[in-house]
């Protein structure tokens, strides 16, 4: 081969073919002459192309037990098929043979027919999916074929893909944003680029600083977005709830109209499809959401609105920020077109820099070339481990199983969580496992074909829980985490944050995809075989730290709380730390090696050395909580409280009551007085100092109508708010704002009036302050009838 920069070129007796790098934009499977095509969209270093790839069949899989029977159904359906005894096995150990297709009609056809039949297998896997995922392909790909240079792309037929994992594209990008009516009716459409911002706006010209290309109406304001796009020519298109809200609008309005929008990069369509979740795509394009990428990279926001997540990540506000934002939407666009343009405009930008900021392009890029899933799936931890183990399976000579064949129904316990020692205490040292699941799974070589093979020579296998029992050789799951542990590593090295994120996110899920039921490899067997080893490692390091003298406080899935001597300095904890965690390691190592003959992949770290630390009672009670505590830690010189499931970092909680648990376990930690920071807060509430800080916030999980019974507060602002008219369009998801008024629950509209103080003090201050130890009931009592002046 001949390399030109990265072009690689494969001489034969004809003309030579180009090798390209590229990375798949987007997949699809058609009908063509009526026999199967798969297309795949890539972005290489030297533009896009398009590939088909063809003469393959879509396949499932029976029992070979079924052949006569499925045969029989077959020839009687109009369906061209091969039925194929191959070499794979289910898990019952049967033989197993395959049923391909070279029509897509005949394959959905087929499917149909033998729906009460017998069991089919594998049916569900996309073909567009299964060529990338048995080629072992994630994201980047070598691409080959017969070249035909077509306007703005390359097309390659009779394709062939091959994996190519070092590839990484740099992706046009392109931030867009439509407003409109209540009703769907468009208005107006922002773009943003690297090089260009541009509003396409409904109305008659008017003289602007800002790019508008004015139009007469809605037809010719989605035909000239669609020529925007084509010219602007972007790999990805970013928005905020884009393909839920903006996508599906679009496509409403392009139907209701009669306009194709044609976005694709060959003049294609877009095409959206609703289930479960929408479905958007475009031809060589990619659209990706700006909130589903968030949430699946596990940030962590009280909302995921775009005004909220502006200011918590860029520090900026949108330029309509009153509740009532369709409305005023509505007005500008009757009234002040230029200051709508403008609005829809920095939507674009606010989201163009949020992705920027938060490197949320690196992270969509880094899960797929992790999983092969699609640049713009949403959640798909279930669909990203079947892409990584379906290949591997069948290569060990079995299929897949279907959902809960295996018969067992029986629940696995959850993590671990010890009973607390409630208290103050001036040095807690925290031990913590790192990444305790997959570590138990590689450690005892938990897998669901190792599950089976153990099954069949249980005299050699690993003895695992409920039954289970493990192969000591044949599986493929602990390897898997081996690669991805070690990819971490790799990724921490080199300062790969968006890579070492996307590899812990997976990692993580793979214990939650084995203890769920909607996944086909889930068993009972399985989940509980690494829940209870965690409960066993859990109780055992317990037992040998208090063999060592030291007092285990408390526990949590992974973490063990120690208190040591408050008499030690900071170093003395720190050396301490580093000890107990070597001592336990080496335990482990030992423990593993002689019971079970296996090597340790446990390794328990020295986290955290908390100083002072409380752990509060559950309220009302002497028990000591779980799940709540807070601590102070010494970061760069300077003290921080850090607090776990406290109200302090709850959303549902005032602000107020967040201020004060802050400012009271400050003066618990500084040996201050907490009864008078106590009335000292009582006094600013009674005052009405602090009215703004007495807002509640919490969202509504169902739509207004469906609260018939147990009415809650903010459920009960709401429907009196859309009763009166002063607000509507609340509905499932909308955060509701209110407060506690002398008769009732308001919604909080910008104005705070005869707020119920008693309420706040009893609900936001008192239970707070009951939590902290050695206080004086009474105290507090006289305090606030004093305060209140009763």
């Amino acid at each position: 081969m001949d390399i030109i920069t990265g072009v690689y070129f494969r001489r034969g007796s004809h003309l030579a073919q180009a090798v390209y790098q590229g990375f798949i934009l987007s997949r699809q499977q058609v009908s063509h002459r009526g026999k199967l095509r798969l297309c795949y969209w890539l972005k290489t270093a030297h533009g896009v192309i398009k590939a088909f790839v063809e003469g393959e069949r879509c396949v499932f899989f029976i029992k070979t037990d079924d052949a006569a029977r499925v045969r029989q159904v077959l020839d009687s359906v109009e369906c061209d098929y091969q039925l194929v005894a191959l070499s794979l096995k289910h898990f019952d150990q049967s033989p197993v043979c395959g049923v391909y297709f070279t029509h897509l009609s005949g394959f959905y056809r087929a499917k149909e027919a033998l729906e009460n039949v017998c069991p089919l297998y594998e049916e569900d896997i996309r073909h567009a999916d299964r060529y990338l995922m048995e080629r072992y392909v994630k994201g980047g790909v070598w691409v080959t074929g017969t070249p035909n240079q077509q306007s703005g792309y390359l097309e390659l037929r009779h394709a062939k893909l091959k994996a190519c994992d070092e590839f990484t594209p740099q992706f046009q990008l392109l931030s867009f944003d439509i407003e409109c009516s209540g009703e769907g009716v468009l208005f107006s459409i922002g773009l943003v680029t690297e090089a260009e911002r541009r509003v396409i706006m409904i109305g008659t010209e008017q003289e602007s600083d800002i790019d508008i290309i004015w139009v007469e109406d809605e037809m010719t304001l989605l035909h000239t977005f669609c020529e925007e796009v084509t010219r602007l020519n972007p790999d990805v298109l970013i928005g905020w709830n884009v393909i839920e809200f903006d996508c599906a609008v679009l496509h409403e309005r392009a139907q209701a109209l009669g306009v194709e929008l044609t976005l694709g990069r060959d003049g294609e369509s877009m095409h959206v499809s609703k289930g479960h979740f929408t479905r958007v795509l475009i031809p060589g394009r990619v659209v990706i959401d700006g909130i589903d990428t968030m949430k699946n990279a596990t940030y962590h926001f009280e909302t995921f609105k775009l005004s909220f997540i502006a200011q918590e990540v860029l520090g900026q506000t949108k330029l309509i920020s009153q509740d009532n934002r369709l409305e005023e939407i509505v007005r500008q666009f009757h009234e002040d077109k230029l200051a709508l343009a403008g609005y829809n405009l920095q939507d674009c930008a606010l989201v163009w820099d949020i992705f920027n900021t938060l490197s949320l392009i690196e992270f969509a890029i880094a899960r797929t070339k992790l999983t092969g899933l699609e640049l713009e799936r949403m959640g798909g931890s279930v669909a990203a481990f079947t892409n990584l183990y379906l290949p591997l399976l069948h290569r060990s000579g079995y299929i897949a199983p279907n959902l809960g064949e295996h018969g067992l129904n029986f629940d696995s316990p959850g993590g671990y969580v010890m009973d607390s020692k409630p208290g103050l205490y001036k040095n807690v040292l925290v031990l913590d496992f790192k990444s305790l699941y997959p570590s138990i799974i590689r450690s005892f070589c938990i897998d669901p074909m190792g599950l089976i093979e153990g099954g069949k020579a249980p005299e050699s296998a690993i003895t695992g829980f409920n039954n289970g029992r493990f192969s000591r050789e044949l599986h493929h799951l602990p390897k898997l985490v081996a690669q991805l542990a070690h990819a971490r590593h790799l990724a921490k090295l080199g300062g790969e944050q968006m890579l070492q994120q996307a590899i812990k996110i997976i990692m993580n899920s793979l214990y939650g995809v084995l203890g769920s039921k909607g996944c086909r490899f889930y068993d009972p067997r399985l989940s509980s075989s690494i829940t209870m080893r965690g409960h066993e490692i859990m109780q055992t390091t317990r037992r040998w730290i208090e063999e060592m003298g030291y007092d285990v406080i408390y526990g949590d899935t992974d973490s063990t709380f120690v208190t040591v001597d408050p008499s030690y300095t900071p170093s003395q904890c720190q050396q301490l730390g580093i000890n107990l965690m070597i001592e336990i390691n080496q335990r482990w190592s030992q423990l593993i090696d002689k019971q079970y003959a296996l090597e340790s992949h446990l390794e328990i770290e020295f986290e955290t050395h908390y100083s002072p630390f409380f752990m509060p009672t559950i309220r009302g009670q002497e028990t000591g909580s779980k799940k709540r505590y807070v601590g102070q830690v010494n970061k760069a010189g300077a003290p921080e409280l850090i607090f776990k499931g406290m109200e302090t970092v709850r959303s549902d909680w005032t602000v107020i009551a967040k201020e004060y648990q802050q400012a009271v376990i400050r003066a618990l930690f500084d040996d201050l007085d907490v009864l008078e920071v106590t009335e000292d807060f009582i006094s600013q509430i009674i005052s009405g100092q602090v009215d703004d800080k007495l807002i509640y916030k919490k969202r509504l999980g169902k739509p207004l109508e469906s609260y018939v019974k147990n009415i809650p507060p903010h459920v009960k602002a709401a429907k009196e708010a859309t009763q009166n008219g002063s607000v509507f369009g609340l509905g499932k998801g909308s955060q509701i704002a209110y407060v506690i008024s002398r008769t009732g629950p308001k919604l909080f509209t910008g104005e705070t009036e005869q707020l119920d103080y008693t309420h706040y003090i009893e609900k936001q201050i008192l239970p707070i302050y009951r939590m902290l130890p050695d206080i004086d009931e009474n105290a507090i009592n006289l305090a606030g009838q004093r305060s209140l002046d009763l």
